[in-house]
């Protein structure tokens, strides 16, 4: 094994690095979309919420994280869906692919070409976790950048958990969980550019986050707490939700970065990636 995924409590020290987001933004998330909203043929990502395309929230706030030296978009080749909302706050590229796992890694070889370091930290966000915060961001690299491993945004179940059990009486409970040591994975995930490719181009289609790539390897990631409004929008429910949150906050972040007038005028002194 090499030192760059050794555990955190053998790992050598290695540079601070640089900061990269990566949004993966090539799925479809077609059950999340109600066949008879106006908008339906849209990916789940490009479905407005409070206004704006959900991705716009989503890089609204990773724009607001000062540390990043660019926030790199990983769309599906032939989506020029965000040619319309370009801004120097984001760049797409085209290396979008068939799963999670080949999107990421499609988009960790382009900050690769585009002069992102192996011990760079890259965070990985969902483009359909449009509630994140600046200052959730900021705290998972303030706890993550002195780990030899990384770690991820996560919120403690808070539920009871069963297990079930299906038959001729329908789908029943077999047990109750112990829920004590239980986290709901979300995102960003935050990894060194170079280990975390390893484990991906390793463990491939299997891994359903970053998190469980780099768990494959023998590694045990670092949780963070996150909080339930950074959920992934799943299903039609969960834009209402995400509506009211984002009301309540008067998504003034969005508005000024990508809205109208304001976000033209934003747009003029926003700080550029080096893309």
């Amino acid at each position: 094994m090499s030192s760059a995924l050794l555990p955190s409590s053998v790992a050598p020290t290695v540079p601070q690095g640089r900061f990269w987001a990566l949004v993966p933004c090539a799925g479809i998330g077609a059950r999340a979309v109600d066949p008879r909203a106006p908008d339906a043929a849209l990916p789940k990502q490009y479905q407005p919420i409070a206004g704006q395309p959900m991705v716009l929230h989503t890089l609204a706030a990773l724009a607001g994280v000062s540390r990043l030296s660019g926030i790199l978009v990983a769309v599906a080749p032939g989506d020029d869906f965000l040619r319309a909302h370009a801004h120097p706050a984001f760049f797409p590229v085209a290396c979008g692919g068939p799963t999670r796992a080949d999107t990421v890694l499609g988009g960790l070889r382009a900050l690769r070409e585009r002069g992102a370091g192996l011990q760079d930290w890259v965070l990985v966000h969902d483009a359909a976790r449009c509630l994140v915060t600046p200052e959730q961001v900021d705290r998972l690299i303030d706890v993550c950048a002195g780990d030899g491993v990384g770690g991820l945004l996560a919120h403690k179940v808070a539920d009871t958990l069963k297990t079930s059990t299906e038959g001729p009486g329908g789908i029943r409970v077999a047990s109750t969980v112990d829920r004590s040591d239980k986290w709901l994975a979300q995102t960003p995930q935050m990894f060194r550019l170079g280990p975390l490719t390893a484990a991906l181009e390793q463990v491939g289609a299997s891994a359903t986050d970053e998190a469980s790539a780099m768990e494959a390897m023998g590694l045990h990631p670092r949780l963070v707490p996150g909080g339930a409004q950074n959920f992934k929008i799943t299903y039609p429910e969960d834009f209402a939700l995400a509506t009211a949150v984002l009301a309540q906050r008067a998504h003034g972040a969005t508005l000024e970065r990508f809205g109208g007038d304001r976000g033209r005028g934003a747009a003029l002194n926003a700080k550029k990636t080096i893309f």
